[in-house]
């Protein structure tokens, strides 16, 4: 991981919930279509890792995403994921609802999205992060421009960010060895 600069930690150490996108975050943005007309995609299983760790440190852990699709709800599941909405046109309408639901400052909240649909939330968010291949204009606006590009690792990039911040490392090491 890179060096992270002071006002970065400063935010992540404030962090109750990470929210992210899927098209372009958790997947590489590519959508696949069997003969049959069904849909696939592919998931960075160290993103999913990451979900465990923040939720073990009483982090929220959701996805707002444009696409209804079966495959994320499945994935959302399997991760047993706090929220996730699905078929989303107003994200802003959306974060404001988990605000008020959870009883969050905006401040507490962090981001991820990759495009210009994702610009209402990222303008709304304590700390907003975009993959390394996200829209040119989204890099514009966020606080953070992460390494790994959609599909590649981040959520975990960003979970590791926010767990380093709030030094809960140390633990999550001393607890697997």
């Amino acid at each position: 991981m890179k060096e992270i600069s002071s006002p970065i930690i400063q935010k992540a150490q404030l962090i109750k919930a990470v929210i992210c996108d899927v098209d372009g975050v958790l997947t590489d943005g590519g959508i696949i279509y069997d003969n049959n007309g069904l849909e696939l995609k592919r998931f960075n299983v160290k993103d999913g890792q990451i979900v465990k760790y923040l939720k073990q440190y009483g982090i929220l852990v959701g996805v707002i995403t444009g696409r209804a699709s079966q495959v994320v709800k499945n994935r959302c599941e399997e991760l047993k994921m706090d929220f996730h909405y699905h078929g989303i046109s107003n994200k802003a309408e959306v974060l404001a609802a988990i605000l008020k639901d959870y009883k969050l400052e905006a401040e507490e909240v962090a981001y991820i999205g990759d495009d210009i649909n994702d610009l209402p939330v990222i303008t709304k968010v304590g700390l907003a992060a975009t993959p390394n291949d996200g829209h040119f204009k989204v890099k514009e606006f966020v606080d953070l421009v992460l390494e790994a590009e959609g599909g590649k690792g981040t959520l975990r990039e960003l979970g590791d960010i926010i767990l380093t911040a709030k030094d809960n490392y140390g633990e999550i090491i001393q607890q697997l060895t």
